[in-house]
């Protein structure tokens, strides 16, 4: 099995083969990325894989860059200004700013430029009947001017098509006999949810990923082909789960985010192999710490994420929360002379200064490197020299009345203390106690960053797994092929509503086992749906609903699950407000092979491992203070290490601080606690 992850800096490339992993990383290639994809594949023997799994955050630098296609969007007329307005709401940083524009309205950069918003005749109403006929002579008018601005692609979202599609999908006949053949999303199809701004703008983003994945997926599949690859080639979603290649380049919306959550999958099924079924999931990064939760082992997930403020995409996705804290992270003096870390980063160019690339900022790199943690002649497998001498003079050179030593002490107490603060955030929007988890640091700066998070949180421990560096890619080789199916229908939840409810779900399973084929014996199918308490206008999302024919017992049990997943996500119950069912939601799970973690063997003696060398670490507490050098090829199963230590690898650095203990568990990962009386 092969696991690619690709990144805008790099591609990170895992092969499982005979039970054994091997870990690959190859520059990513930024004007085409499927050749950097395609040269990670060669150097994996791809042609010997039988699966192919790929996540990729291509679609989603094209959109915040804003290099993007040109599309247009057509709606209900009256309505072309759906985009722009979104949900006319400020994000908490901007209430009181009178200059503050959304991202992507028409005064700075929008997804579609208004002149290429037209609004159709047509008008349904809200149960779904003909309000309005689709007046097919003015939408031919305006897709002729929009075939004279010759547009790439259209994306279509009509009031009320999520209860009727029939408007849209002859829209859809009549772009494709005047424009031809170019990529059409419609929202009964790729988002056939009420709210008409999220459909409307998942899409807009949908139509742009068609143009944008689609040749990237055909020349990936090509050159592929060309390697002698004749397995099944998967892209994650957003959650983390997999979709055959087709069936992703259908509604590609869903793969935008597929690298984050490909590391929250990771974490869970490490949790499962060693008993740890609630984590906290820490990926750091040159410019963020990425944060996610994994409850009863598996990952908290939403119905819809954000890319930017408004920027709504309707789709399951792993909930990723970005911390601007991570080895690029710069060190800079505010204006009353405090000293800040982040959120601005160097990124790979120029980077941190010690990388001699022109950067002159000083970094957390630059700091860990002064330490003594980060071995500068090491770095990278080898592969890159670090300058301690460029990243002294770029912390001489701040502009403060801090001593040397206090400015590199400092710089590493406040990326902690950013770290830390937002895991707190995220634990208490989730509800949850940090003495019941564990932190998983992963990222190339994670494991030497976040064990010191022990002195700052009651984290039960900090676990590095096996390849940090790499583990987001290992995500690909740990999931569930996954066929998701979902529609939305404002019903009150009561029994004469058991046969309405019934059909919904029969319809979505009928098309989903004709669209499995034979995969639909070996699937299995399971259900949900997101409510509300009525009167409420937000919805408790993914509750659980009874297989088998929804009858009024069943909706029952569906109001009692509610009341329960209201509770666990509010602390509150209300049990005597009625329910009421909005969106429904069916899944087909089809099981694949997954990556094994190889147990370590055990020491044949009782004596514990011994360092290869002693370091000195500097500007921790105040005075210098010695470290064990270990390697974690040499450290074996229940081996302990005592802090301060520590435990270096070809892509990754392991910190385990003063008063603290390292135990080496039975897939190879690293244990981190406090040392107790």
């Amino acid at each position: 099995m092969i696991g690619v992850d690709v990144g805008g800096t790099f591609t990170d490339i895992v092969r499982v083969r005979d039970g054994e992993i091997e870990t690959i990383k190859v520059p990513t290639n930024v004007k085409d990325t499927y050749k950097g994809v395609l040269a990670g594949a060669s150097e994996a023997s791809a042609g010997s894989a039988h699966v192919f799994n790929h996540a990729s955050t291509h679609g989603l630098n094209a959109l915040i860059t804003r290099r993007l296609p040109k599309i247009a969007f057509l709606t209900t007329f009256g309505h072309r200004d759906m985009l722009d307005m979104a949900r006319a709401l400020r994000p908490p940083e901007a209430v009181t700013n009178p200059h503050w524009r959304r991202s992507f309205s028409d005064v700075s950069r929008p997804i579609v430029p208004r002149y290429l918003r037209r609004g159709i005749k047509e008008r349904l109403s809200a149960a779904g009947k003909v309000v309005v006929p689709l007046d097919e002579q003015q939408a031919r008018h305006e897709l002729e001017v929009l075939r004279r601005c010759r547009v790439e692609g259209v994306a279509i979202c009509l009031l009320n098509a999520y209860v009727d599609g029939a408007h849209e999908e002859r829209l859809r006949a009549l772009v494709r006999e005047i424009l031809g053949d170019v990529p059409c999303s419609i929202s009964s199809e790729v988002s056939p949810l009420a709210l008409e701004y999220a459909r409307a703008s998942t899409t807009t983003v949908d139509v742009i990923c068609k143009i944008i994945y689609g040749n990237y997926s055909d020349r990936l599949r090509k050159g592929l082909a060309e390697l002698g690859f004749r397995g099944d080639l998967n892209f994650a979603d957003c959650a983390a789960m997999l979709a055959p290649v087709d069936v992703a380049m259908s509604q590609p919306s869903r793969i935008l985010f597929s690298g984050p959550a490909a590391g929250t999958m990771a974490c869970a099924h490490l949790g499962r192999t060693i008993s740890q079924p609630n984590l906290l999931c820490a990926d750091v990064g040159g410019t963020s710490c990425d944060i996610s939760v994994v409850t009863g082992g598996e990952p908290v997930v939403n119905t819809s994420f954000e890319l930017e403020h408004d920027l709504i995409i309707s789709a399951l996705s792993n909930e990723v929360v970005s911390v601007g804290a991570g080895g690029g992270s710069i060190v800079r003096i505010g204006p009353a002379g405090e000293l800040r870390v982040g959120p601005e980063s160097a990124g790979a160019d120029p980077g941190p200064a010690c990388y001699g690339r022109g950067g002159t900022e000083p970094t957390t790199t630059d700091a860990f490197l002064l330490m003594g943690i980060l071995d500068g002649e090491r770095f990278a497998a080898g592969r890159s020299r670090l300058d301690p001498e460029l990243s002294k003079a770029a912390f001489e050179n701040l502009d403060s009345r801090f001593q040397f030593a206090d400015r590199v002490r400092f710089a590493h107490q406040m990326a902690l203390n950013n770290v830390a603060e937002g895991i707190t955030d995220v634990v208490v929007k989730n509800g949850i106690d940090a003495r019941e988890y564990s932190m998983v640091a992963f990222g190339a700066a994670g494991p030497m960053m976040l064990p010191a998070i022990l002195d700052h949180l009651p984290l039960k421990s900090v676990i590095v797994p096996p390849y940090p560096g790499l583990f987001s890619a290992l995500g690909l080789v740990s999931a569930d092929q996954v066929h998701a199916d979902k529609r939305s229908a404002y019903r009150l939840l009561e029994a004469t509503a058991a046969e309405e409810i019934d059909a919904i779900y029969g319809r979505m399973e009928a098309s989903m086992r004709a669209a499995l084929g034979s995969d639909a014996e070996r699937a299995q199918f399971v259900r949900s749906f997101d409510g509300q308490l009525v009167g409420q206008v937000w919805d408790t999302p993914l509750v659980p609903v009874p297989a088998g024919t929804i009858t009024p017992d069943a909706v029952g049990q569906m109001i009692t699950n509610f009341h329960d997943a209201y509770e666990q996500r509010s602390g509150n119950r209300f049990s005597a407000t009625p329910v009421q069912g909005v969106t429904y939601r069916l899944h087909a799970v089809i099981p694949t092979d997954k990556v094994a973690y190889p147990a370590p063997a055990r020491r044949t003696s009782r004596d514990q491992p011994r360092p290869r060398d002693i370091i000195t670490l500097r500007y921790l507490e105040g005075d210098e203070i010695e470290a064990g050098e270990y390697q974690r090829a040499e450290l074996l199963c229940e081996d302990v290490v005592t802090g301060p230590a520590v435990i270096r690898e070809p892509l990754s650095t392991t910190f385990v601080g003063l008063g603290q203990v390292a135990t080496i568990g039975t897939a190879g990962e690293i244990v981190i606690t406090r040392v107790t009386d």
